[in-house]
């Protein structure tokens, strides 16, 4: 099926109508064969050949040829991923304009690059099982009242959310009967994110997490909150602090799982993520759709980008200075004692921010590690597609437990 013939499929969709109210712009693609031109007004998309420039999307016939295979190449799946990841892709216009498009840009997209889910096998999960609580947690900033849900029991299973996000990344897991079995799974949100807030000292200043706070937080967790040594699985930012964790406080864990750890994170930065110009709940959820495998379930993946949309502002850009700043794989990753702590890297195909290219950098620093490269899942495999991760996480656990 030709892209346009795509496109035209596409049109009926009522999630463009939810995700452009009040956007006006031209789109033109180009390469594809005949150009492409479409007017976005109001949640309206339409052929219109008298459709401005304003966003141009342009790359050769060979490259729009990857975007329409079922499924597509990691790097070809979204509009993102075009966008900042793929350089046979160049976007034109004000990125202002693209930015307050991104949202109905990256739907589109979506549905251009529609494929079947990947099978996996279904895992019995129970949700009544999880319960959740607040807990007074004493910071060096100050008493913080941190919501922690926990499910399971024996040994302690801590799950870090990724930039911007929250414990509910970790349904899946928690709710997961067999995982209960074994382990006592906690998943807190971080001060600031989530249903936890601030400490009480803060006073409005603009948020900036770095590494000595990030560790701080996990430590007063762990310490006062957990009460004994934890294995720790934290995605993105979370698994650049469960490497942290394993290189500077190895008296806290007994083992790091590290799911799409970074080596030096790249691509995340954007200056519209907190900008009184653009929509943060439309812009920053569209913004890491694009990180996810086109393979994974559909209704799983919106509930991963509706987390995004939850966000308080300039909290997603706030923990990026830590992940895209400030962490440095090269760094950290030589000051882990694999033999003491175990480490398993756990890396999706489909992410273009942490890829398996970064994991297999990290292990050949961390003697011992354990690396798997996850076919056909993205930047958040716990959610996107929980029943096909599951497999690799069950790895990571026994390879860390031993």
């Amino acid at each position: 099926m030709s892209l346009h013939a795509r496109i035209v499929a596409a049109l009926a969709d009522p999630e463009l109508r939810r995700l452009g109210a009040g956007l006006t712009a031209g789109l033109h693609l180009r390469g594809a064969g005949e150009e492409i031109r479409l007017r976005l007004d109001d949640g309206d998309v339409a052929f219109d050949p008298q459709a401005p420039a304003d966003i141009v999307l342009r790359a050769d016939g060979a490259a729009w040829e990857q975007v329409l295979t079922v499924p597509p190449p990691p790097r070809f799946q979204a509009f993102t991923a075009l966008a900042i990841a793929n350089e046979a892709f160049v976007v034109e216009g004000d990125p202002l304009r693209v930015a307050q498009a991104r949202a109905v840009l990256e739907r589109l997209f979506e549905l251009v690059c529609a494929s079947p889910v990947a099978a996996a096998a279904s895992v019995a999960r129970d949700i009544g099982q999880i319960a959740g609580r607040y807990h007074a947690a004493t910071l060096d900033e100050g008493v913080c009242n941190v919501f922690i849900e926990q499910a399971g029991a024996g040994r302690p299973l801590m799950f870090l959310h990724t930039a911007g996000a929250d414990g509910r990344q970790f349904l899946g897991q928690l709710s997961d009967v067999a995982l209960a079995h074994d382990y006592r799974m906690i998943a807190p949100d971080m001060p600031f994110h989530g249903r936890s807030l601030p400490p009480a000292s803060w006073q409005g200043e603009p948020y900036r997490l770095t590494a000595n706070r990030y560790l701080g937080w996990c430590s007063a967790i762990i310490e006062q909150v957990i009460g004994e040594k934890v294995i720790v699985a934290g995605g993105s930012m979370g698994a650049a602090m469960a490497l942290l964790l394993a290189a500077a406080r190895p008296d806290l864990v007994t083992g790091a799982i590290a799911i799409e750890p970074p080596f030096r994170s790249k691509g995340r930065r954007n200056p519209f993520q907190h900008h009184v110009a653009v929509h943060a709940a439309l812009h920053n959820p569209a913004f890491v759709r694009g990180l996810m495998s086109p393979t994974s379930p559909l209704d799983q993946r919106r509930r991963a980008a509706w987390i995004y949309a939850q966000g308080a502002p300039q909290v997603y850009t706030g923990d990026l200075a830590f992940y895209s700043d400030e962490f440095d794989g090269a760094a950290i990753a030589p000051r882990i004692d694999a033999s003491r702590t175990p480490v398993a890297l756990l890396c999706g195909t489909y992410d273009y921010s942490a890829t398996p290219q970064d994991g297999e950098k990290l292990a050949a620093l961390i003697p011992g590690a354990l690396l798997r490269v996850m076919d056909g899942l993205g930047h958040f495999p716990m959610c996107e597609h929980p029943d096909l991760f599951r497999p690799h996480l069950a790895a990571a656990l026994a390879h860390v437990s031993g």
